[in-house]
C-alpha cells in the first residue's frame, strides 16, 4: 500500500473539523499530534515575550489532550534594527518555557523580516483512546473555563501606555502560564470536548464547539472570569481590531440577554493570547473535575455555562 493511500485510511484529524491540531495516528494505540504558533511581540520585554509565545504555541497540544514531545523555532527578525542580544533573550524565553514543559527545541528557521516573530511548531504523542476534539459535546454538558479573559484588551492598553502595572502583571502571568496541568485534570476526568480560547475570543471559540458538535449554548455573564481593569478599559473602547471584527462577525449567532451592554459583549469577544481551555463535560463529572483544576491551577476555572439542544441562534449570552 502506498504511503499516501496508507495516509488517507487512517483515522486522521485537520482543520476540515475545527480541530485544535493535526493528528495522524501512528498505529491502534497512539497518534502524532502537531501544531503550530507564532505571532508579533505583545508585550515590551523581549524574555516575556519569548515565554508567552511559546506558551501559546503548546496550548493546542494541551487542548486536545496530547503530551508534546518536541519543538522547532519559528524566528523573523530585523537584524539591521535590533541587536542579536534581544533575539536571544526571546529565544532564551522560549527555551525556558519549553524546559518547564518538558519539551526539547531540536532546531526551527529564521528568516530576516522587518517586524519580529516568534513562536513554535510543535510535535506531540496522543492516545488515540484519550483525543479529545471540540466536535463531541453533550446536551446538559457545563462548559468549564480554566483561565480569566482580557488578554487582548490589555495587551492594547499596553501599547497605549495606559494599563496598570498590576494589572500588565497579571496579564502576562496569564499568557505565559501553561495549559498543562489543566490537560492532566482534563485527561483524568472524561470529558466530551475542549478548546484553547484564542484569537477567536470565547464566543468564537465556543462557536466552533457548538457547531462542530450540532448543539447550542447558554453563557452566564456574572459567571465569566476578567482580569482585574478589563472592564473599565472595555468600556472606555480600549479594545484591539481584532476583538471587535470577532463580535462582528459572530455576532449573527448570538442572542445577548438585553442587560448585556456594548463593551461587554466585546469582552466575550475579546482575543486572547495563550488563554485557558474552554472544556465541556457532563454534570456528572464536571463538579469533580472543577475540583481537581482548583487545586492544582493559581487561577480559578469557572462554570460558565451549559450546552443545549440546537436553536436557531448558537449562543445565548444571559445576565445571570
Amino acid at each position: 500500500m502506498s504511503k499516501l493511500n496508507s495516509f488517507n485510511n487512517k483515522k486522521n484529524s485537520g482543520f476540515e473539523h475545527f480541530d485544535d491540531c493535526a493528528i495522524y495516528e501512528l498505529n491502534n494505540s497512539q497518534s502524532i499530534i502537531q501544531t503550530v504558533d507564532f505571532f508579533t511581540p505583545i508585550v515590551d520585554d523581549p524574555y516575556t515575550f519569548g515565554q508567552i509565545a511559546a506558551a501559546n504555541a503548546l496550548s493546542d497540544i494541551y487542548a486536545m489532550g496530547g503530551i508534546p514531545l518536541f519543538a522547532l523555532n519559528i524566528v523573523a527578525f530585523p537584524t539591521d534594527k535590533l541587536g542579536l542580544d534581544v533575539l536571544s533573550l526571546i529565544l532564551k524565553g522560549g527555551e525556558d518555557k519549553c524546559s518547564e514543559a518538558n519539551v526539547n527545541i531540536l532546531g526551527g528557521h529564521s528568516i530576516k523580516d522587518d517586524v519580529p516573530k516568534y513562536g513554535l511548531a510543535v510535535t506531540g504523542i496522543i492516545d488515540n483512546e484519550k483525543i479529545t476534539k471540540n466536535n463531541n459535546a453533550k446536551v446538559g454538558d457545563d462548559l468549564i473555563l480554566t483561565k480569566p479573559l482580557g488578554t487582548g484588551i490589555i495587551t492594547t492598553a499596553i501599547k497605549k501606555n495606559i494599563a496598570k502595572n498590576e494589572t500588565i502583571k497579571s496579564a502576562i502571568n496569564v499568557m505565559k502560564t501553561l495549559n498543562n496541568k489543566a490537560a492532566e485534570n482534563m485527561n483524568l476526568t472524561k470529558v466530551n470536548a475542549c478548546t484553547d480560547v484564542t484569537g477567536y475570543g470565547l464566543i468564537g471559540h465556543l462557536h466552533e464547539i457548538c457547531k462542530s458538535s450540532k448543539l447550542s449554548s447558554k453563557i452566564f455573564y456574572q459567571k465569566v472570569p476578567f482580569i482585574d481593569q478589563v472592564e473599565l478599559l472595555a468600556n472606555d473602547d480600549i479594545v484591539p481590531g481584532g476583538s471587535k471584527n470577532n463580535l462582528d462577525f459572530f455576532n449573527k449567532s448570538i442572542s445577548f440577554n438585553t442587560g448585556i451592554k456594548k463593551h461587554q459583549k466585546l469582552m466575550l469577544a475579546d482575543a486572547q493570547t495563550s488563554g485557558g481551555l474552554l472544556i465541556s463535560v457532563s454534570k456528572n463529572n464536571s463538579k469533580e473535575l472543577l475540583n481537581n483544576l482548583n487545586q492544582n491551577s493559581e487561577f480559578k476555572s469557572t462554570i460558565i455555562g451549559e450546552l443545549i439542544t440546537k436553536q436557531e441562534k448558537t449562543i445565548f449570552i444571559l445576565n445571570e
